[in-house]
């Protein structure tokens, strides 16, 4: 047989062999190499880190179309996908890495209106108020920010007419219109795979000025999400409870077979109410029913945007170093009413999950047990979270020498000055897929985390059997999933004297490299008083943690104010350990969560004052420590 006749004979018999294996394989099942050779084909664990915001305004927005905003959904999503698009100020802006995944929440309250009163449709003319306002827009100017903060104050204090209530309530012509508009252009942007764009929207409760703001996400597509009006605030159709939202979500899935969430977000402008505990709060008091629903249908939190970050207060935690970032404690969202001491406790995350412990053992459910992420909650259609790149919360505040003196607002009680704006944030969701199923699911179990803006990655798993090597194992994830549980989760039974941590973070290679990780505890003792504590586990740069699990030696700073740069020849690129809780009782309900820290990098005040000649008021911080939270894992005698 000459060589080439060979050669065919050989792949002959080899073709004919593996068909062979594979009629064998189809009547006896897989093989054992088919089942093991290829790791992600077998398992669903979250092995991606997918970037997201979960909480963007358009136009389509009452506030945010009346204050100059002239962008819609589809810009907001191709911005967030990675195209260069124009702001409504004409400036060009482009993220400088594209998202996986978004939520336009525009607001239900009054859809369309705003866009009408511009056009001065029959309706908005026929009415005196309506006429009042379309006036003013059309003089433009001063007489249009007037007219847009009426509206919005008369929107607060319920006190729109009736008839333009009607006209922009569920089941009005345009009010389906303008839902339908929002849903069709989810659906034109959702790519399985490539980017997720989930239906939503922001039902915006504000009693008093206090903030009670839900957003709510739906799992659905089109055809299950249209079936509905989305919930609202103004009467005679909506309400400002929360349970009144509660009782919305049950009938959506009740009706639909469809999946549904909400989660809240600005507790620090909420005056006390986010979080309630014993004391009444708008729209009842907090009984079985209250903390039954809310655990229910609440599993998540948004602890940080632009309108300051929700982790912690210095006056809560005197003893965290860095309880101080980007605290907004003033007032309500409208400054009608200041802030007093006594409302910190029921305005922040930490705070909350430490509440969340004390209803658990007065009810038997935990109402604060939730997850955590970041969102921008511009209302520029423009999800700009990073600092060099941060065009504002609304369209008045986008890049201009002058921005920063505009106050984001004011009252005859004080104001909360335009430089105290935060650049953040985003959400890190962990899932197997980039998909609107895996990702709310992810969401849904809690393993997430927030970020101010930067992109770190972190890893966080709980349990009782973790040694050193595993956090630096090839296979270190899959062994955090075997021996315990990722964020989000619950510690198991107890096989050990106290439990421990696998922990992982690595640095946003465009952004400051890592200071510190800190594990954040929180515990409720025999007498049903709690505690926090912070211990640093990790630190960068052969600095020491002593005794009390402290490092009191700072970073450093490298920060340059004449050119709004610094270097990362300080800090880590990656910090990782494995951690044991050295003050366990197995007698007392706990949480934990991670806080990773970077090292000090320029504020977006900073890159104004370098780009544009921005006058910089001296009270303006220019440099600050982004950082990154994780979703806690509890653990419970029970």
């Amino acid at each position: 047989m000459n060589t080439l006749k060979l050669a065919r004979h050989s792949l002959l018999t080899i073709a004919l062999a593996a068909a062979a294996a594979q009629v064998a394989a189809s009547s006896e099942g897989p093989t054992e190499a088919a089942k093991k050779y290829s790791p992600p084909a077998n398992t669903t664990h979250a092995t991606n880190v997918y970037w997201g915001d979960s909480h963007l305004h358009t136009g389509l927005s009452l506030d945010a179309g009346l204050f100059g905003n002239i962008l819609g959904p589809d810009e907001a999503y191709r911005l967030a996908r990675g195209e260069k698009i124009t702001a409504s100020t004409g400036i060009p802006v482009q993220l400088a890495r594209p998202l996986d995944w978004m939520v336009v929440a525009d607001h239900s309250d009054m859809m369309g209106i705003a866009t009408d009163i511009k056009k001065g449709t029959p309706n908005i003319l026929a009415n005196a108020k309506g006429k009042e306002w379309h006036d003013a827009f059309k003089k433009g100017g001063q007489a249009a920010g007037e007219a847009a903060f009426d509206l919005i104050q008369n929107f607060s204090q319920m006190t729109v007419p009736k008839q333009l209530v009607a006209d922009y309530s569920p089941g009005s012509k345009v009010f389906t219109k303008v839902w339908k508009e929002i849903v069709d252009n989810a659906e034109l942007h959702n790519e399985p795979g490539l980017f997720t764009a989930f239906i939503g929207y922001e039902w915006t409760s504000v009693p008093k000025g206090f903030n009670l703001h839900r957003n709510v996400i739906f799992r659905d597509n089109a055809d299950k999400a249209l079936q509905v009006d989305p919930a609202t605030t103004q009467p005679p159709t909506g309400s400002t409870d929360p349970k009144y939202l509660y009782k919305w979500l049950e009938n959506y899935e009740s009706k639909t077979g469809g999946r549904v969430f909400a989660f809240a977000h600005n507790g620090n402008l909420s005056n006390g109410w986010m979080f309630p505990t014993e004391e009444t709060y708008h729209g009842g008091v907090v009984d079985k029913e209250y903390v039954t629903q809310r655990a229910k249908w609440e599993p998540h939190y948004e602890i940080t945007q632009i309108k300051g970050d929700g982790e912690a207060h210095p006056t809560l935690s005197p003893d965290d170093d860095f309880a101080d970032y980007e605290n907004w404690a003033v007032g309500n969202l409208d400054l009608s009413e200041l802030k007093t001491e006594k409302m910190l406790a029921g305005e922040y995350g930490r705070s909350a999950l430490k509440l969340g412990l004390q209803l658990e053992k007065k009810f038997g459910v935990n109402p604060y047990k939730f997850g955590v992420g970041g969102a921008t909650d511009s209302h520029t259609a423009l999800a700009t979270a990073d600092e060099d790149n941060f065009f504002g919360k609304s369209t008045s505040v986008e890049p201009s020498a002058d921005r920063i003196s505009h106050p984001f607002i004011k009252s005859d009680l004080g104001e909360i000055p335009g430089y105290m704006l935060v650049a953040s944030g985003y959400t890190g969701i962990w899932a197997h897929e980039n998909t609107r199923t895996a990702l709310f699911d992810a969401m849904e179990r809690k393993e997430t985390y927030a970020t101010t803006g930067p992109r770190m990655t972190v890893r966080f798993f709980g349990g009782w059997d973790f040694i050193e090597k595993d956090v630096h194992s090839s296979d270190s994830v899959a062994i955090g999933y075997a021996k315990g549980v990722p964020m989000g989760g619950d510690l198991k039974q107890a096989s050990a004297n106290a439990p421990n941590f696998m922990i992982q973070a690595s640095m946003d290679p465009l952004s400051g490299s890592l200071d510190r990780v800190q594990v954040i505890k929180g515990w409720m003792d025999a007498k049903g008083e709690t505690h926090e504590r912070v211990y640093d586990v990790a630190v960068s740069g052969g600095r020491k943690i002593d005794k009390n699990g402290r490092c009191k030696q700072a970073v450093g700073n490298t920060v340059d104010l004449k050119t709004a740069t610094w270097s990362n020849s300080i800090g880590d690129g990656q910090l990782s350990t494995v951690w044991t809780d050295p003050d366990f009782d197995a007698k007392e309900s706990a949480f934990y969560y991670v806080r990773v820290m970077e090292i000090p990098t320029p504020r977006w005040v900073l890159y104004d004052k370098v780009r544009l000649g921005a006058e910089i008021p001296k009270e303006a911080k220019l440099v600050a420590q982004e950082r990154a939270y994780t979703s806690p894992i509890w653990y419970s005698p029970k």
